[in-house]
Order: C-alpha cells, then sequence, then structure tokens
C-alpha cells in the first residue's frame, strides 16, 4: 500500500504499470464482465435444478383430491353473485361458503389515504378462514391466497381460482394429516389488499405512516412458512406459468419453484417461466440464445422491483411465495379442476412436510429456464468485473495525484533562491550584519517553502460539495409532496405536477458547478472525482447483493461514462463529455427508454401520436415508482434519487473542471 499512498516511496513497478495500462484495463473488465453474464446462459455454465431439502418429498403421496363437481358448482354460483357486486367483492357469499366448509372465517378492512395530490380514501375487504391442523397446535400455518377482480376489473378474471380455493378446502377440511394451519384468503384490490392483511397479520407498517392503515385482523394462525398464489383464468388451462419476482427484487427459495414446477410436470400440465417453454435446441448458438432471452426477461422484470404477483409482497416476511398463472395455449390438451386440484393438494401435501423453515437451497439466484438455475456465486463476479473498472481508475487518478504532488515538492526545493541561499548560507559568523542577514533568510525561507498554495487540495471544500449533492439528493426523494400541492393550485394533474417539476429542478441542479469555489484546482477536483468513481463502484456492488439486475443494468449504462468523465484540457473532449453526461441523466434514461419501448410496441402508429403515448407513460411510471414506495416500501425511488441522482451530479461539477490550457499533460513511461 506505501506504493500507492506514500509520496516519499516513488513510483515502484505496480504503480508505473497501473498508470501505464489503466485505461485498457478498465475496458477489459467491462468488456469481460458484460461476456461473463452473456456466458452464463449457455448449458456448460449454469446447473441443472434440484431438491436441497429433503423432508418435502415431492410427488410420493397418491392424490385424492376429487371435488371437481363442487368446484363447478362454487364457480357457476360465484359467477351469478358477481354480477351482483359489479366493482366490490361479495364477501356474504364467500362468508357463507368458507363457513359452509368448517373455517374458522374472518374478515379484514383496510384504508388507503392517497399519498398525492388532492386527499383521498380508497377502503377494501379481504375475506379468509382458517383451517385449524389436527395434528399441531397452530405453530405453524401455509396460506393460498387469491387476488378477487369483479367483472369490470381491466384484469382478467380470477373467479376458477377462487372455486379451486374453495374446493380444496373442502377436500382438506376432512383430512387429519395436516400439521399446519391452512389460510384461504381472497384480497380485494389486488397488491394492496394483499399488502394490508400482511402489515396487519405482523403488526407492522411498511411504507410511510398514515399512508396505508392496514387495521386489524380478529384471526391469526401460526407463522406463515410458504404461500402459493393462484391465478387461474379458465376453467380449463392450458398451461400455468411460474412467477417469482417479488418486491425490491427479493425471490422465493429454489426449493419452492422446484416443487411447483416437478407438480406441474407429475401432472401432465405445461409449465413455463416468464411465459416461456423449456427448449433443447441442438444447435449450441440457439440454444445459448433462447435461455438468454428467458435470462434477460428475467432481469427485466427483476430491476423494477415491483411484484409481478401477490407472492411478491410475501418475501420482506421471510416467507416462501410464488404465483401460478394460466396462460393461453393454441392446440394441446385442457386440464380441468380435477388435475389443478391435484396439483395444489401434492404442492400442500409437500409443503406440510416441512420441519423447519425453508434454508436448504439458493435465495439468490437467475433462471435461464424452469430446469436451470445461475447460483450467486456465478453471476456476482460479472457486476464484479463491471464495477472493478471504476476502482482501478479511481486508484489510478489517486496515484497520478500523488505523482504530480511528489514532482511539484521537488521543483520547490530546486528553485534558483534555494540555491542561493545554500550559497550564501557559509558565512563567517562575526559579520557585522550577521543577524539582519539571518532575520532576512529566515523571512526568505518562510516564502520559498511555505508560500500560499492556490493549487492545494482543500478537503474540507470537496466534502462539503460531496455532501450537499445528497443531501439534495434526499430532499428531491422527499419533493413528490410538495411539487403535488404546488401542481395542484394551478390544476396540473398528478403525473404532470411530479414530471415537470422534477424536469425544473433537473435543470436548477445543472447550475450547481458555477458555485463551486475550487472549479480551477485540478488536484481537488481530481479527489472529486475519486470519491465519485469510488462511491458508483461501491454502490453498484452494494445494490447488486439485493437486486443483481438493477445494477447490473445500471453499470452497463452508467461505468463506461463514469471512466470518460474526468479532467480535461481539450475544450471539444469537455464539451463533448457534458453532453454524454447530461444524456445520462437518470430523468432522461427514463424518459428515453419508455420513448424507445413505447415506439417498439405501437409500430404502425404516427411518430406524435407514439410520442405523447410515451410522455405519458413515463410520468405514470414516475407516479407508480413513488406510489410503490409510499406504500410498500420500494425502494426504487429512493435509491435513484438518494444516490445515483447524487452520484451524477458529482460527476457533472467534475465535468465542469478549469484546468490550464497550455500545462502538457505528462507522458507516464
Amino acid at each position: 500500500m506505501g506504493l500507492l499512498t506514500d509520496p516519499s516511496a516513488g513510483q515502484g513497478k505496480l504503480t508505473k504499470a497501473l498508470l501505464k495500462y489503466y485505461t485498457k484495463l478498465c475496458v477489459l473488465l467491462y468488456i469481460g464482465g458484460i461476456g461473463w453474464f452473456c456466458s452464463l446462459a449457455y448449458t456448460p455454465m449454469n446447473a441443472g435444478t434440484y431438491f436441497s431439502e429433503n423432508a418435502l418429498l415431492p410427488g410420493l403421496v397418491k392424490s385424492e383430491f376429487r371435488e371437481d363437481a363442487i368446484a363447478k358448482t362454487y364457480h357457476s354460483e360465484l359467477l351469478d353473485e358477481m354480477k351482483k357486486y359489479e366493482d366490490s367483492i361479495p364477501y356474504p357469499w364467500l362468508l357463507a361458503k368458507m363457513k359452509q366448509i368448517g373455517l374458522d372465517t374472518y374478515t379484514h378492512n383496510f384504508t388507503l389515504n392517497y399519498p398525492l395530490g388532492k386527499p383521498q380514501k380508497f377502503v377494501g375487504k379481504n375475506v379468509y378462514g382458517i383451517l385449524r391442523a389436527a395434528r399441531a397446535s397452530s405453530t405453524e400455518a401455509l396460506v393460498l391466497s387469491v387476488p378477487y377482480r369483479p367483472p369490470l376489473s381491466v384484469h382478467a378474471t380470477t373467479a376458477p381460482s377462487i372455486a379451486i380455493m374453495l374446493a380444496f378446502a373442502k377436500f382438506a377440511n376432512r383430512e387429519k394429516y395436516w400439521a399446519k394451519d391452512i389460510i384461504f384468503l381472497i384480497t380485494e384490490h389486488e397488491q394492496l389488499g394483499m399488502q394490508a392483511w400482511l402489515e396487519a397479520y405482523h403488526g407492522v407498517a411498511c411504507g410511510n405512516d398514515g399512508t396505508l392503515d392496514h387495521g386489524d385482523i380478529k384471526g391469526r394462525a401460526g407463522a406463515i412458512q410458504a404461500a402459493i398464489n393462484l391465478e387461474l383464468h379458465e376453467t380449463a388451462i392450458s398451461q400455468v406459468d411460474i412467477k417469482i419476482e417479488g418486491l425490491n427484487g427479493q425471490l422465493p427459495n429454489l426449493d419452492l419453484f422446484n416443487l411447483a414446477a416437478k407438480m406441474l410436470l407429475k401432472e401432465g400440465v405445461p409449465h413455463t417461466f416468464k411465459n416461456r417453454p423449456n427448449k433443447h435446441l441442438k444447435d449450441p448458438v440457439n440454444d445459448w440464445f433462447y435461455s438468454f432471452q428467458t435470462l434477460l426477461a428475467m432481469i427485466s422484470t427483476q430491476a423494477t422491483g415491483i411484484p409481478n404477483g401477490n407472492h411478491g409482497l410475501y418475501h420482506r416476511f421471510g416467507i416462501e411465495a410464488l404465483t401460478l398463472e394460466s396462460t393461453p395455449l393454441k392446440g394441446g390438451n385442457k386440464a380441468g379442476f380435477p388435475i389443478v386440484g391435484r396439483i395444489i393438494e401434492g404442492i400442500f401435501r409437500s409443503l406440510n412436510n416441512l420441519l423447519e423453515r425453508f434454508h436448504q437451497s439458493f435465495f439468490f439466484y437467475l433462471l435461464p429456464s424452469s430446469e436451470r438455475f445461475i447460483s450467486i456465486g456465478l453471476y456476482m463476479p460479472a457486476i464484479c468485473l463491471i464495477a472493478g473498472a471504476l476502482f482501478i481508475k479511481a486508484c489510478a487518478n489517486w496515484c497520478q495525484l500523488q505523482e504530480n504532488q511528489a514532482e511539484t515538492e521537488d521543483e520547490k526545493t530546486k528553485t534558483p533562491e534555494t540555491k542561493k541561499q545554500v550559497k550564501s548560507s557559509v558565512k563567517p559568523r562575526d559579520s557585522k550584519n550577521y543577524w539582519k542577514e539571518m532575520e532576512t533568510r529566515f523571512q526568505t525561507e518562510i516564502q520559498t517553502h511555505n508560500p500560499p498554495d492556490p493549487d492545494s487540495v482543500n478537503f474540507i471544500s470537496i466534502l462539503c460539495v460531496f455532501l450537499m449533492s445528497h443531501v439534495l439528493g434526499v430532499l428531491i426523494m422527499n419533493s413528490p409532496q410538495l411539487l403535488t400541492t404546488l401542481g395542484g393550485q394551478y390544476n396540473y394533474s398528478t403525473d404532470a405536477s411530479l414530471f415537470y417539476g422534477f424536469i425544473a429542478i433537473s435543470v436548477v441542479l445543472l447550475t450547481m458547478p458555477l458555485f463551486i469555489p475550487f472549479k480551477a484546482c485540478e488536484k481537488s477536483m481530481s479527489v472529486l472525482n475519486i470519491l465519485s468513481l469510488l462511491e458508483l463502484g461501491t454502490t453498484l456492488i452494494c445494490v447488486s447483493m439485493n437486486n443483481f439486475s438493477l445494477a447490473l443494468f445500471c453499470a452497463i449504462i452508467y461505468v463506461p461514462l463514469a471512466l470518460i468523465i474526468g479532467i480535461t484540457r481539450c475544450r471539444l473532449c469537455s464539451a463533448i463529455k457534458k453532453i454524454v453526461w447530461l444524456l445520462a441523466h437518470p430523468l432522461v434514461v427514463l424518459t428515453a427508454t419508455v420513448l424507445v419501448y413505447t415506439f417498439f410496441m405501437f409500430p404502425g402508429e404516427k411518430f406524435e401520436d407514439n410520442f405523447h403515448r410515451g410522455v405519458a407513460a413515463t410520468q405514470q411510471a414516475i407516479v407508480f415508482s413513488i406510489v410503490d414506495s409510499m406504500i410498500y416500501g420500494n425502494w426504487l425511488f429512493s435509491v435513484v434519487t438518494s444516490v445515483f441522482i447524487s452520484n451524477w451530479l458529482c460527476f457533472w461539477i467534475v465535468a465542469f473542471a478549469k484546468v490550464p490550457q497550455d500545462i502538457p499533460k505528462k507522458k507516464i513511461d
């Protein structure tokens, strides 16, 4: 470490090599990281799925579910009942059926105080029943949940899911081998009802105070170990898609995913992941590309941090959960209520065998198909290689800074005035003007060796600027309510208030380099650049530990741009860097991404129509991210505003460094 930190130690071989080849090394690390990730979809680079929890004993029992007739009856009655409740849940009918089955039946009321714009309240009601375990004392529980969707809902109906749930509850109530309670839960308002029920069940609040009033629940079971969320849209299904992505990129234990896939395979029901069936192509390139497309589909969903089903809200409470959704398939056989019931029975009987919580298998993984997985030990090197380029650049900048400082000190010690003082210092002590010369020499040495150096590093100013940029990021994170209030006074909608408000804030922040006191100090700007590089690299690695997909997308976009941001004496290069970095602003990246996706999804539409549609979609995306942060605790908006925008602002300041134009850059031997 002495070679990297001690200026008096001189340049060692490692330091010289670093200063000479760091650009090539950064490019190599970046390309190597992307190449490593792409290669993970290749079959020899990943592993086949397997069961780590032996207690599950999947598929070893004979299925006994024969309640398909009662399921059809429930479905027919529910459709008739739904006509009376076009925009709400038919809780009287649901409560009556659950009580007839023999369940402990309860309702749960919750209220949403909409956090943006004008004060609004939305109320909802959940219905759930508990089947008490016959062989245990309600210490553990399993959940079978269904989101209720009224006839006026924009989403596909889930009436078949409720029918098969009630039929399975009737079947399970007759059996005496259950060692865990089973909770049959029907939620209203999609994920909002599920979030309210989970908060009430565990007695916690995950979002902002006063936003979601989760209310109280009257009946509880044991500690929930696992949950299955059903979204069957037809009485006869062609195939089932398994959904696993949860809030903030969390995933269920891989054993639960394997269990669902195993039960579907046993009953002969085709299953998919990301709506893509398993394929084994003969051509290795085509096989890799097909798996890579599935992998990209997964990380695209995971990166948003938004659950793709009600199951995604269980994970933060340590509950393993997934969603089984029926998807259409042209041709093929149809699986009716008998087969679906046996699938549910098989899954819950295996979960009933658990002696402890899921812990044997992986919690961090990626799936190129439903049969193969990529563990954290395989995909983390990709982000480490890409982020490593930032650390290499920061280390090289620090070594260059130390070298320049050492050279400056050497030049000061070899000035003509110093040499003249050394020669004149040898004089006889009996000189008449000895004491006057000593005083003059002392003053000269003070001015020569300790002059006020305008190029010295002012660490206090640097830290103040670094801290101020992050304070501004935190203020942006807490500004939505203020922006919507101001916009409401001028009759702007919530979407427009937030979108144009963030644009105005971003434009104001662009002027921050004008107020930087050390803008003309090359050393101080270099130190700020080093801090920014280290922060970005550290942030990417930390985020990847929780949401690898989000970190990967951010790394691919920002790392190469951050590497080119630095102190330059070429005005043209400086202008290009400013423009490129301005286009890398998170708000610009979001808008451009949504616009490209809009034009891709509507290729035949007019340019103006697609542009307006894309801008509207961008506004909605911003609102949804803020609302998810306030209600569910999704930290995508918080991380982007408080960390990435602050880091972007630091690099923006570095891009405005003013250095002399006539000083040639030293060539590294």
